[in-house]
């Protein structure tokens, strides 16, 4: 499976890196939804996209937005996390996220909802 993994969180980014990889997925990381974009722009071939809501210069919410845009954006599951209420969060996104959990984060349970969002996307 290939991750992309958005976060300005470094301890966050490393967990989740080390998390996937363990079962042989490849992680690709961003520090915020304007490096996750133009990771996008060369690279298509994600199974699924995590990403925090709130990050300087591009935040969750603004990164969902412009990348529902894209055409190949329909077959990437993305999964949103925040410590804000998700319930606002939820509200205030035009375009919804696939899942939108809270934080603290059990970081293996986001990677069994994100094998589960993969493996419903793929069937």
């Amino acid at each position: 499976m290939r991750v992309l993994v958005v976060d300005d969180d470094e301890i966050h980014l490393l967990i989740l890196r080390k998390i996937f990889e363990k079962s042989h997925d490849m992680v690709v990381t961003a520090h915020n939804g304007l490096e996750a974009l133009k990771v996008l722009e060369t690279d298509h071939g994600f199974h699924v996209i995590l990403t925090d809501i709130v990050m300087p210069e591009m935040d969750g919410i603004e990164f969902l937005m412009n990348f529902k845009k894209q055409d190949f954006s329909k077959r990437i599951p993305v999964i949103g996390f925040t410590a804000g209420d998700v319930e606002y969060y939820r509200k205030k996104s035009a375009i919804a996220f696939d899942s939108l959990v809270s934080k603290p984060l059990d970081f293996y349970d986001l990677y069994t909802l994100a094998k589960l969002k993969v493996d419903a996307q793929l069937n």
